[in-house]
């Protein structure tokens, strides 16, 4: 049996899993402890199936804290960022552009080495030991333990990277480092952004891992725990301790592995409708279609691995305002149970809508029986082309396409969506995101610049095939049952030879739930 725990903005989601069937399920308003919010949600998963814990094997969690610290600009520590590439970018140094609190919250300690490598793998400049051991005694004297280390192309060679790494670690044998070849994808500056949010939450990471390990062992659930990344995979404990960024939009995400479950369907439109947004996602074989777009995180470029999500500002709690011809993106949130007009508020929001309409029976419907039918007619108006809209920017191509409906706010759709060839509203869709959590794999990926003049398009694919399976084997997955979910090539036209952007996705099922390693 396996948990599963979403924390989003607005609800906190649980299920409890035997195999692929939902035994329990819970949902509750988010707190701001977010530990106690994980606290409770076990008590009433567990306490409404009335099993042992001797019976869950693993947990898995999705969490928003690591977003909200850098959103919020807190529980971020100090960090020394090294970038190899010059004489390139001399004019471009690291967090240039960033919003001054979230530079100012890692320090600014900055340090530019001449080394890394052009597209082609060709030298870039030397890399220069003398003045890479100058940086770090002044790292030293400046009490810095924790690094992100850059340079140009490093996702094509990252020998530069790794020197530097070994050289800290011999000065520094306690240094945190983070590489941006291990985290992000080809553009430096974006990459660079990505490992110094992570380097800068590896201190956090520390305490949220302890936290929720705490919060099990209360519970005593000592089986192991893991936490949902944002391509629709997992993560072990400890391999959060070391990239707690790639959590990032990992809610969106669970939402749509969920809803392929739920469903079956491995290609549709999904829709889930939150408290105060709904996120509009695509499900490719299953798993979301990732972004090739930079990612704006706390306002910085970043290219991190991302689902491509829409988020619009619309949700159970968003305010109806001008006589329903506007609904969003203000919206009640959390508040809801209070200020909604059905509990007895003096706020009309979108929920209140449905209800008036008898679409929904939720809170007292009696107290929304004088609402305007004109204006229910105009909200619900409102509400189905919003929808629609957002569908049409995501679809792949002009022809309808399966929408699948999930999330406590679906209820607000009652009408028929013109770019959807059918609505699909399955059973426990309210807490999809949750049982995404409970049933994701371990994955890993690859991503590289190849030539082939100097190897054959099946041995690039095969290398970066064996990349991915290594990645997913650190992070926990059984090697056993790793396979090959995505393969995405891309010409490109500025390369001298054969050449194209290679990109290597796989999955596996979790090590330790596979015999591979103590069995808790």
């Amino acid at each position: 049996m396996r948990i599963g725990i979403d924390v989003g903005g607005t609800h906190t989601d649980a299920v409890l899993l035997h195999g692929r069937e939902v035994v329990a399920a819970h949902k509750s308003l988010t707190s701001a402890n977010v530990s106690d919010g994980i606290l409770e949600a076990l008590t009433r998963i567990l306490d409404a199936a009335g099993i042992e814990t001797a019976r869950i094997e693993a947990v898995m969690l999705g969490t928003t804290q690591f977003t909200n610290a850098i959103v919020e600009r807190r529980e971020l520590g100090n960090v020394a960022a090294i970038r190899i590439a010059l004489p390139s970018g001399a004019e471009l140094p690291p967090m240039m552009g960033w919003p001054d609190d979230v530079a100012a919250a890692l320090g600014g300690h900055v340090y530019m080495l001449p080394g890394g490598h052009l597209y082609d793998g060709r030298p870039l400049a030397p890399f220069d030991d003398t003045l890479a051991d100058a940086a770090i005694r002044d790292c030293q004297h400046k009490h810095l333990k924790t690094f992100a280390v850059s340079s140009a192309f490093a996702p094509m060679n990252p020998e530069p990277e790794l020197k530097m790494a070994e050289k800290i670690r011999r000065a520094i044998p306690d240094a945190r480092i983070t590489l941006s070849h291990e985290i992000g994808r080809l553009g430096i500056l974006e990459r660079e952004n990505a490992a110094l949010f992570n380097a800068g939450l590896l201190g956090f990471a520390d305490r949220v891992v302890d936290s929720f390990q705490a919060a099990l062992r209360t519970h005593g659930l000592n089986c192991p725990f893991f936490i949902s990344q944002n391509d629709g995979t997992l993560m072990s404990a400890e391999f959060v301790r070391r990239f707690p960024a790639l959590t990032f939009a990992s809610g969106p995400t669970n939402s749509l592995r969920g809803a392929a479950q739920l469903t079956g369907r491995q290609d549709a439109i999904v829709v889930d409708i939150g408290g105060t947004t709904t996120d509009i996602g695509v499900l490719q074989h299953g798993f979301p279609r990732q972004s090739n777009q930079a990612i704006e995180v706390g306002g910085v470029r970043t290219n991190f691995r991302m689902p491509d999500i829409l988020s619009i500002g619309l949700g159970g709690g968003s305010l109806v305002q001008d006589g329903g011809a506007r609904i969003g993106p203000r919206s009640t949130g959390y508040r809801l149970l209070q200020q909604g007009l059905i509990f007895g508020g003096d706020t009309l929001t979108a929920t209140d809508i449905v209800v008036a309409d008898g679409a929904a029976r939720i809170g007292n419907p009696v107290l929304v029986t004088s609402l305007d039918r004109a204006l229910i007619e105009r909200a619900k108006q409102t509400i189905t082309d919003t929808l629609n809209d957002g569908i049409e920017r995501m679809k792949p191509n002009s022809e309808p396409v399966p929408v699948i409906l999930v999330g406590g706010g679906a209820v607000l759709v009652t009408q028929s969506i013109a770019a959807a060839s059918e609505v699909l509203r399955p059973q426990h869709a309210h807490v999809a995101n949750a049982i995404g959590a409970a049933i994701a794999q371990i994955g890993g990926e690859a991503d590289r610049l190849v030539s082939f003049k100097t190897r054959t398009r099946e041995q690039a694919r095969q290398a970066l095939t064996d990349e991915a399976v290594r990645r997913a084997v650190n992070a926990g997955a059984d090697p056993a049952t790793i396979r090959v979910v995505d393969i995405e090539e891309t010409a490109l036209g500025y390369m001298n030879e054969s050449g194209a952007r290679l990109k290597v996705k796989v999955v596996g099922e979790i090590a330790v739930l596979a015999g591979k390693q103590t069995q808790c």
